[in-house]
C-alpha cells in the first residue's frame, strides 16, 4: 500500500535555509522576542507537522481568496491576494505578502483582511494581539485605514472576524519591536523572556522549541519567582 503520509512529507520539503539578520517577516514580530532572537541565532528545522499545519493554514486562504472572489458574492470586490509587502528601515527590511485586500462595493470603503486558521472559532473570543500587530502594520504600509481579523475554523468553515481600525500607535510598536531585534542580534544580545514576564504571553512558552535554553540562560529566580 502506497504510504500517503509520505508522499505528502515528500511534496512539502523544503530544504532548511538559516534566517539571514536584517530580513524579517510581519506574522513573528508580534511573539516573543528572545524565542524569535533565537530562532535566528541557533536555528531548528521545522518539523513535518508544523509545516504541515501551515500549509492548511495556506489552503484555509486559498479557500477565502476564493470565496471572496466569487460572482456570488458580487457586493465586494477582491481587489488584492497575497500583495507583496515590504519596509525598508535602518539597515533592515521587513517583507511578506499581505492576504487579501476587499472592496466593499456599497459604501466604497477598502478592507484589509488577515486570515488565520483556527480549531476553535467559539474559543475566540477577540482577535489575538500578535494577528492585530501584525494587521496594523500592514495598514500602516499601504495605507489602508480599514482592517479585519478574520478567524476561520480548519474543520467547519465557521469563521469569526473581528473589525480593526488602524491606530498608528500600535504600528509604530511593531516597527520600534523590529529596531530592538535587529540591534539585539547584531550587538548578540539576548532580549528580555518578554512571554514569561507576561501573564498574557506566557502560553507562549508552551509551544516554545527554546524552552529549555531560555530557562538555563534566565532562570526563574532571576525574574523574581
Amino acid at each position: 500500500m502506497i504510504d500517503f503520509d509520505k508522499l505528502i512529507d515528500n511534496h512539502l520539503f523544503r530544504e532548511h535555509r538559516p534566517k539571514k539578520i536584517g530580513s524579517y517577516y510581519p506574522s513573528e514580530i508580534g511573539g516573543c522576542l528572545r524565542k524569535l532572537y533565537y530562532s535566528y541565532k541557533y536555528p531548528i528545522p521545522i518539523q513535518p507537522e508544523l509545516v504541515k499545519i501551515f500549509e492548511v493554514g495556506n489552503i484555509v486562504h486559498n479557500f477565502i481568496a476564493e470565496v471572496m472572489r466569487s460572482e456570488k458574492n458580487n457586493h465586494v470586490q477582491l481587489l488584492d491576494s497575497e500583495l507583496p509587502f515590504k519596509i525598508e528601515l535602518n539597515g533592515f527590511v521587513i517583507s511578506g505578502r499581505i492576504d487579501d485586500l476587499l472592496l466593499i462595493k456599497e459604501s466604497g470603503k477598502k478592507l484589509l483582511v488577515e486570515v488565520k486558521s483556527t480549531s476553535r472559532v467559539d474559543s475566540t473570543d477577540e482577535a489575538q494581539p500578535h494577528h492585530v500587530m501584525q494587521l496594523q502594520l500592514y495598514m500602516h504600509a499601504i495605507g489602508v485605514k480599514d482592517g479585519a481579523v478574520l478567524y476561520v475554523e480548519k474543520n467547519t468553515l465557521k469563521t469569526r472576524a473581528f473589525p480593526i481600525e488602524y491606530h498608528e500607535g500600535i504600528a509604530a510598536e511593531a516597527l520600534n519591536r523590529f529596531n530592538m531585534l535587529h540591534n539585539s542580534l547584531k550587538d548578540e544580545k539576548t532580549p528580555s523572556p518578554e512571554a514569561r514576564k507576561d501573564h498574557e504571553k506566557l502560553w507562549m512558552c508552551s509551544h516554545c522549541d527554546y524552552k529549555d535554553r531560555c530557562f538555563r540562560e534566565t532562570p526563574d529566580s532571576e525574574l523574581g519567582k
